[in-house]
């Protein structure tokens, strides 16, 4: 009961500025640029959503950073990628939870441990108060975990150069929420 009352207070009194205070705009800036240098060595998609807190109703209603992960997820169509291979990295700042939801083709492949062991350690950074190192090192293992499953397949062009060709379906910029 005492955990529940103090996450409403947290949630309640949790803004959009304390983003900011945490993701400078350069380092949303790196976190943007970490996520274009990724998806030219795989084919996933790589969105990053930061939300400072959830509405109280939220709270009442006990959802789960998962649960709202999962609902960004759809609502943000990640999972409408054409080859359902979105993930979304989520963090929840007032909880200091973070989690990955990926589509269903990756997912497979890579499974909830290995997701869940990528979360930890970031947010294990995030106590240290590591926001944009936490986020950095994320993705740099969702990068890892996609290149050795889903490698971006490169062909010749004429002058015998490797060519890598993939549209980018998310927009790399942040969002935060």
């Amino acid at each position: 009961m005492f955990k529940s009352i103090v996450r409403f207070f947290r949630h309640l009194l949790s803004n959009p500025w304390q983003v900011k205070h945490h993701f400078s705009a350069q380092a949303l800036q790196k976190i943007e640029a970490a996520i274009t240098a990724s998806e030219t060595k795989h084919t996933g998609e790589i969105r990053f959503v930061v939300e400072a807190g959830l509405h109280p109703y939220e709270i009442v209603c006990k959802k789960s950073p998962r649960a709202r992960g999962i609902e960004l997820f759809g609502r943000l169509n990640i999972w409408d990628t054409e080859n359902n291979n979105g993930v979304l990295i989520y963090l929840l700042l007032a909880d200091r939870d973070v989690e990955i939801v990926a589509d269903r083709s990756i997912d497979k492949h890579i499974g909830y441990d290995a997701w869940d062991a990528m979360c930890h350690d970031m947010e294990v950074m995030f106590r240290r108060g590591e926001f944009e190192a936490g986020v950095l090192k994320g993705i740099e293992d969702v990068t890892a975990a996609l290149e050795k499953h889903f490698p971006v397949a490169t062909i010749k062009n004429k002058r015998k150069r490797a060519v890598q060709r993939k549209k980018n379906e998310l927009p790399d910029k942040p969002l935060i929420l």
